[in-house]
């Protein structure tokens, strides 16, 4: 593991974190550690050249009282609607110190979006000390009792060391969701990308979230294994998640931004990225290889092909396998179209293109930037890029 564990003894104000789920985009942002401990993925841009570090205890409760209060003076200031006038906002901030307004926002932006649920940053603050994160948790809980769901990321190579016990008291405390970025249950592909776990690690840990009684987010990555390990990662992903039937599993597909180490094998040839179709096809393999689960399949990220692949195992499989299908039976024409115009944001679903309106203004950027569907793939790795 790289960088500091180390507390600084100096509060430096309230801080959050880089990124969090799509999922938790509506939710109040508590900062436990910075970065990630173990920073070593191929295909992730995200925490690298920066250290990893834990933030003290009581820094991190100061973020809490000091999210509180602000919450306490906005409830005040609303009417019976909860609205807040923005002069009153403005006048409220303007009397803070600057060390104080990043607090505020916060508390402005969580209060706009309800107040229903909360997640821990950064990569895996599940590392921290199970004493300390129950801690963080009954404050939580205390100040904010209204909070419906209390979540936060979290390495399974971390969870397997966790025991039950403080696993269950993390669920007793408000911790009720973690999610976890499985990617693969290849252990080929995980040790490709240097994830720093195995299949059997995985599944312990996931095993070990769902006996706690938290909700359990798997995150999938589509086109890990490259066109060598494309079946593998399909099938033995699969059987990872049969054996721990998470509550959902998150569908995000590879992109590789120029910054991260998998791009120099990418662009030496040594890494073969799938096309869309050949990605299309890897999914359908891998939805019909789950079996017996339970699991909601979301695909709520942009760098999906399809963001109608959802919906919850077994009632809806084939109605979600159905939309790849579709696509697969598409001539190339019509195919390219639709990669061109989801990832322009033009379409959302395969039905769009029932819009002709929507298809007219796809085929002319085909047509403004040369793309056919013998470079479409070139194209959207491209486009890609700027998603992540």
């Amino acid at each position: 593991m790289t960088g500091s564990r180390e507390k600084e003894k100096t509060y430096s104000g309230f801080e959050q974190g880089p990124i969090r789920p799509p999922s938790e985009a509506n939710s109040l942002l508590i900062r436990i550690t910075r970065n990630c401990p173990w920073n070593r993925c191929t295909f992730c841009p995200v925490y690298k050249g920066a250290s990893f570090s834990l933030r003290s205890v009581g820094h991190v409760k100061q973020d809490i009282d000091d999210i509180s209060r602000h919450i306490n003076v906005l409830r005040q200031m609303g009417n019976q609607n909860g609205q807040i006038s923005r002069e009153d906002l403005n006048n409220y901030n303007a009397k803070l110190d600057t060390s104080e307004r990043p607090a505020f926002h916060a508390a402005v932006n969580w209060f706009a979006c309800g107040m229903q649920s909360v997640f821990l940053q950064d990569a895996n603050s599940l590392i921290i000390k199970p004493k300390d994160l129950i801690e963080i948790l009954r404050l939580l809980m205390k100040c904010f009792p209204w909070v419906e769901r209390i979540t936060s990321y979290a390495r399974s190579h971390t969870i397997a060391r966790i025991s039950d016990e403080d696993l269950k008291s993390f669920a007793q405390a408000g911790l009720n969701r973690i999610h976890i970025g499985l990617e693969s249950g290849s252990d080929e592909v995980l040790k490709l990308v240097k994830k720093g776990v195995d299949k059997k690690t995985h599944i312990r840990a996931g095993q070990k979230v769902k006996n706690a009684g938290i909700e359990l987010s798997e995150y999938v990555m589509p086109g890990l294994g490259g066109k060598g390990l494309s079946k593998t990662h399909a099938l033995e992903t699969a059987n990872a998640l049969n054996q721990i039937n998470p509550d959902f599993i998150r569908l995000r597909t590879l992109a590789i931004p120029n910054s991260v180490e998998l791009y120099d094998e990418y662009a030496s040839g040594r890494f073969e990225k799938l096309t869309d179709v050949e990605t299309a096809r890897e999914l359908l393999l891998f939805l019909d290889s789950l079996e017996g689960v339970t699991s909601t399949i979301k695909s709520d990220h942009i760098l999906n092909l399809f963001e109608e692949v959802e919906g919850k195992l077994p009632e809806d499989k084939e109605k979600i396998t159905g939309v790849v299908r579709k696509f697969l039976e598409m001539d190339p024409h019509q195919r390219m179209l639709y990669q061109v115009g989801r990832r322009l944001g033009l379409f959302s679903r395969l039905n769009d293109m029932n819009n002709s309106q929507l298809v007219t203004r796809a085929e002319e950027a085909c047509r403004q930037n040369g793309i056919d569907p013998e470079n479409v793939d070139d194209v959207i790795s491209e486009l890609m890029k700027r998603f992540i």
